[in-house]
């Protein structure tokens, strides 16, 4: 069960050709979570923003990424319960 966090993050992502994004890993609480597997991706828009909104593994957890294409900001929305 996902538990909400809502903290900003910083997350290394590959921009492909077009308007593809691959993030690739991600900083949270001082320790560095290598993204084993993008397992859903969805967008919606908020006001001005589109936000992309991924849902990774690191191989032990589900965390819920997402990216503000008009701040270009990472939050990590929410993480499995028993790592939060």
């Amino acid at each position: 069960m996902l538990q909400r966090v809502q903290e900003q993050i910083r997350v290394g992502a590959v921009f492909g050709p077009g308007p593809s994004i691959h993030p690739v890993w991600f900083d949270w609480r001082q320790q560095k979570h290598a993204i084993e597997k993008v397992t859903y991706r969805w967008r919606h828009i908020a006001g001005n923003a589109l936000l992309l909104h991924f849902a990774v593994t690191d191989g032990t957890a589900l965390y819920e990424l997402i990216y503000n294409s008009r701040e270009q900001l990472w939050t990590l929305e929410a993480a499995d319960a028993e790592v939060v």
